[in-house]
């Protein structure tokens, strides 16, 4: 594929890493001349200088033959305007962050597929962690979350069945065994230690689907 990443903050400098290791042709567009330099330095891409919004950098960059472009400043304005330029030059994926959430329908209206607020994923992923030690947060999905969580040993409802569970608002994906097997599971299966659930719950249930699975699956530390 041919890639067009705009920005190189930490977002578009990760991109870029990830999108030649998957063997793609990368350029990358940053209005600072150093920071195009040093990813010049570190990855082979083709780097221009200049601002995405402008249609001459847009095209200096190959645009035409682009199939995709991602939009990662920390500018919604400059991201929406560069995401509009793609679609008039029929890119045919475009993808944008959206810092501010209250401009998302902005993005959504020109067609753009994006990730709302990064630096608010972040921070919920680490106070998941703070709070839920076994717990890894997988995605955060429009209305609602992804995410892992260990049965304990020990657990109480270890050596249960899955039906025995108390379950609000989410559902499992799969159950991981700690011997690599992949089980999608049904109500007869019995929990083992150490067994990893991947789960799905609905944004406003977070919290209740935390307090009912770590009462259940974790070690009572009574």
């Amino acid at each position: 594929m041919y890639i067009i990443i705009v920005g190189l903050g930490g977002i578009g400098r990760n991109l870029a890493k990830q999108a030649i290791e998957h063997a793609n042709n990368v350029v990358v567009i940053d209005q600072d001349e150093a920071r195009c330099t040093e990813v010049l330095e570190h990855y082979d891409v083709l780097a221009v200088t200049g601002n995405a919004t402008d249609k001459t950098t847009l095209e200096e960059a190959g645009i035409e033959r682009a199939d995709a472009m991602i939009a990662t400043t920390s500018d919604d304005s400059v991201n929406l305007m560069t995401c509009w330029l793609a679609k008039k030059f029929h890119v045919p994926n475009v993808v944008s962050i959206v810092n501010q959430s209250s401009h998302s329908d902005f993005f959504k209206e020109v067609g753009v597929r994006i990730s709302e607020n990064p630096d608010e994923l972040v921070a919920s992923r680490l106070y998941y962690w703070t709070q839920n030690p076994q717990l890894q947060q997988l995605a955060s999905i429009p209305g609602g979350t992804i995410f892992e969580i260990v049965a304990e040993q020990g657990a109480p409802i270890v050596g249960h069945e899955i039906r025995e569970l108390k379950v609000k608002d989410f559902v499992f994906i799969a159950i991981r065994r700690s011997a690599g097997e992949l089980i999608i599971p049904s109500g007869n299966v019995k929990i083992q230690p150490n067994d990893i659930f991947t789960v799905f719950t609905k944004k406003e249930a977070e919290d209740d689907c935390l307090r009912l699975l770590n009462k259940q699956l974790k070690k009572s530390s009574d």
